[in-house]
């Protein structure tokens, strides 16, 4: 067999593993989608007249609901992919690693199960809390097909970058409860993005951490997909971020793997 037939079949092996553990463990996913949840109900329904009457949009719930959306689906990745940092640890502390070495696999196989198990994960769990989304509101009439599939596509880049990151943090984590901590900037910065309140409302002093941020652009360009908002140069902003985390993650877990284990 080929170098490549025999890399995606371990891979698509790794895969499966990955699927059916989380499937016979799914209380962390699931205490991880509850998050956005009750973080989409809470500013929805208990914040959202204030919200967006602070915004200038008067006390229109409905409004603040298409806002912050957007906000929340992104959120929902990067809850999800702390599931992943804690995974690796846990593959890392436990010896599997260390016995997958010894086998006849291709090595990047381990790492891409874990990226395309989480990726998929991502993708689901943006399912669930968008039909909750729509469930109590909201709405997106004037987005094209062409704009919903380059929406899909953000976010599928996103939960790509984020899960390279997530693996990097678990495999230097020396357990499960370091790895979740070390993760815990995934679900931190969208809370300090424009996720829920835009960038200009907030003080001066505070407005850098809230711009300068991977989660900001990405929102934003969500926002002008969905609700057709101005993108700006968000979108290549955005797209920019991803390809970098990408690509920063992918190394750091692969010469992290690669290291004689001591």
């Amino acid at each position: 067999m080929s170098s490549l037939t025999l890399s995606l079949r371990d891979s698509s092996t790794m895969l499966r593993r990955n699927l059916l553990h989380a499937r016979r463990y799914p209380s962390l996913t699931l205490n991880l989608l509850l998050t956005p949840i009750i973080l989409l109900l809470l500013f929805v329904y208990v914040f959202g007249d204030v919200m967006s009457a602070g915004m200038g949009g008067g006390a229109d719930r409905s409004a603040y609901i298409a806002y912050v959306v957007p906000g929340i689906l992104l959120m929902t990745i990067g809850g999800t992919v702390v599931g992943t940092a804690v995974s690796v640890s846990n593959d890392m502390t436990e010896g599997i690693i260390a016995r997958f070495r010894t086998m006849a696999i291709h090595r990047g196989s381990v790492l891409i199960g874990h990226v395309i198990g989480s990726v998929l994960q991502s993708i689901v769990s943006v399912v669930l809390v968008g039909a909750v989304a729509v469930a109590i509101g909201f709405r997106s009439t004037d987005a094209t097909p062409l704009e919903w599939l380059a929406a899909f596509g953000l976010m599928a880049l996103v939960a790509l970058a984020l899960t390279w990151i997530a693996v990097g943090m678990g495999m230097v984590s020396p357990n499960a409860e370091a790895a979740s901590n070390n993760a815990l900037p995934l679900i931190v910065l969208p809370l300090i993005s424009s996720a829920f309140v835009p960038v200009d409302a907030m003080p001066g002093w505070f407005r850098p951490i809230a711009e300068y941020q991977p989660f900001t652009p990405a929102i934003e360009t969500l926002r002008g997909l969905l609700l057709g908002t101005e993108i700006g140069h968000n979108g290549w902003l955005a797209v920019a971020w991803c390809v970098g985390l990408t690509v920063l993650g992918y190394f750091w877990s692969k010469a992290v793997f690669n290291r004689d284990p001591k």
